[in-house]
């Protein structure tokens, strides 16, 4: 020991005599610059001439991590450049596949796709078809699962235990993924490893990673440092963690140096490629507009106004102070009826803290869109974030409340409200991440469709969450849901009988002693 410190003291002056030397010497200070400085030249030769050049070596059979939700930051330019070069038999791994004619909707329509791996299969009718009729393969995953499982293949992560899809297709397998040409499900989907954690079962998921990963941001600078536009980031992120190779589309290039390191969204040391885009159309696929007092007087139909009763009344559910998850349709409606005097934080799988109106006419902005895929606006106070961290919020039951749509609900709280099999397939988005956090679930739906019970026994269509509904509300009473007794009726609407109520409910409930009229 005494040795090695001696050599240490003696090696400081020799050291300091070659880093402070004479400059007319070559000392090895200055070799070590320039060999620093050569190699920080090498790793920044990241930009690309063009998209053609971005994508010309990706092979046949190559597995692609692709961001975007919906239409929203997706790496159109990419895309198409992609489709020119005619590869084949691609897996896809994204949340959805665009819309027909459109982002991924294009290597559909080309049939260069093999298979998707995504979360919602949406409006794009050529992905619903091309599946029904066994001329694709489809693992449909929870959102919020699909963002980890990218996180962690991106983080060394091989797999992780998550409450989401527990005692369901997702953990027990048999949801169909592929189906002959007549639309009979052929292959399915095996059994996943389950543990119960403090009373909850979790189930196993594996981590996802690609060959390579093709995503979408706002600006980069050589060094391949990304930074995302408001909802645009969505799952471009965790989608470059789980790439071997990332490829970035970007709108603008700026120096080394511009981009503050605090500002930077994802370091680049995840990207190994960057393009600026050629041209971009950024459709928007749900252009909504607050019009104001200009918006035209129309007659509402009886179910419009069935649908405006059960908002108005979801909206009492609201407690000042809450932040809430609000589903697509009759949910999303509800919050135009928020009670005087309460305020809530609105969260939107994905990506937003913070949610506003609709924008006015003109102030449309198609990097700006909820899970719904329509145009918002953000209030003072929001946030955005990438598609990972939304669910950690989820998942993390920060979010206190969700109110969601539904086919089915049964008498002890299982909710069914994802897919027809054999006929609609539309994917289970973000609900089962949504209703199994453990945090309070509201559900709003028609009482019947077409004469049919939706509060059932037991749920006859496939399983987004079991036991996670608290209350049941509809355009005729509200329900309240005990995971082991069963349904009690609390609120009946006005002119709403209890024999009604039990013709039309398609399994037994209990009755309030102090049955109250609904609050609309």
């Amino acid at each position: 020991l005494f040795f090695t410190s001696l050599c240490r003291c003696a090696m400081l002056p020799i050291l300091s005599t070659f880093i402070t030397g004479p400059s007319k010497r070559l000392v090895p200070s200055t070799l070590f610059s320039r060999s620093f400085a050569t190699a920080i030249t090498h790793v920044k030769g990241k930009i690309v001439a063009s998209t053609k050049d971005a994508v010309k070596d990706i092979p046949n059979g190559a597995s692609l991590c692709v961001g975007g939700f919906g239409l929203c930051g997706i790496p159109e330019n990419l895309i198409r450049a992609l489709v020119d070069t005619g590869v084949k038999d691609l897996t896809a791994i994204s949340n959805n596949c665009g819309v027909d004619g459109f982002g991924l909707g294009l290597l559909l329509q080309t049939r260069q796709l093999k298979k998707m791996i995504s979360s919602y299969v949406g409006e794009n009718d050529a992905f619903e078809k091309q599946f029904l009729r066994g001329e694709l393969e489809v693992e449909l995953v929870p959102q919020g699962t699909l963002a980890e499982r990218l996180r962690a293949g991106g983080s060394g992560i091989p797999a992780f235990f998550t409450p989401t899809g527990a005692n369901t297709l997702v953990h027990k397998g048999g949801l169909p993924l592929t189906h002959t040409k007549e639309g009979k499900p052929d292959k399915l989907s095996k059994e996943k490893e389950s543990r119960v954690y403090n009373g909850r079962t979790y189930v196993l998921e594996e981590a996802l990673k690609g060959d390579y990963a093709l995503i979408k941001a706002w600006k980069a600078d050589p060094s391949g440092n990304l930074v995302f536009r408001s909802s645009a980031r969505n799952f471009n992120p965790d989608c470059a963690m789980a790439g071997k190779i990332t490829i970035a589309e970007v709108e603008e290039i700026v120096e080394d140096g511009e981009l503050h390191p605090d500002e930077v969204h994802l370091s680049g040391i995840f990207v190994q490629r960057v393009v600026k885009g050629e041209k971009y159309e950024k459709r928007i696929e749900r252009l909504m507009l607050d019009k104001g007092d200009s918006a035209e007087k129309v007659t509402k139909s009886p179910a419009q106004l069935a649908r405006e009763r059960i908002a108005k009344r979801a909206a009492q559910e609201f407690t000042d102070g809450a932040y809430v998850n609000l589903g697509i349709g009759i949910p999303t409606l509800s919050s135009n009826y928020i009670p005087s005097g309460v305020h809530i934080t609105l969260q939107s799988e994905n990506g937003i803290l913070g949610m506003g109106p609709y924008p006015k006419p003109g102030k449309e902005d198609a990097d700006l869109i909820n899970a719904g895929k329509e145009t918002i606006t953000l209030l003072p106070g929001s946030s955005t974030f990438g598609s990972s961290q939304s669910f950690g919020m989820i998942r993390g039951k920060h979010v206190e409340l969700t109110i969601l749509g539904g086919m089915q609900v049964s008498q002890y709280g299982d909710l069914a409200n994802w897919i027809i099999p054999g006929k609609m397939v539309k994917g289970m988005g973000g609900a089962m991440d949504l209703v199994s956090s453990g945090a309070r679930v509201v559900i709003t739906m028609e009482h019947t469709a077409r004469g049919n019970h939706k509060v059932l026994k037991e749920c006859s269509l496939p399983l987004t969450g079991k036991g996670v509904v608290d209350r049941i509300i509809t355009e005729l009473c509200v329900f309240d849901v005990d995971k082991t007794k069963g349904l009690t009726l609390v609120e009946l609407a006005k002119g709403v009988t209890i024999d009604e109520i039990k013709e039309k409910t398609g399994c037994a409930f209990a009755v309030a002693p102090v049955l109250k009229e609904m609050p609309l």
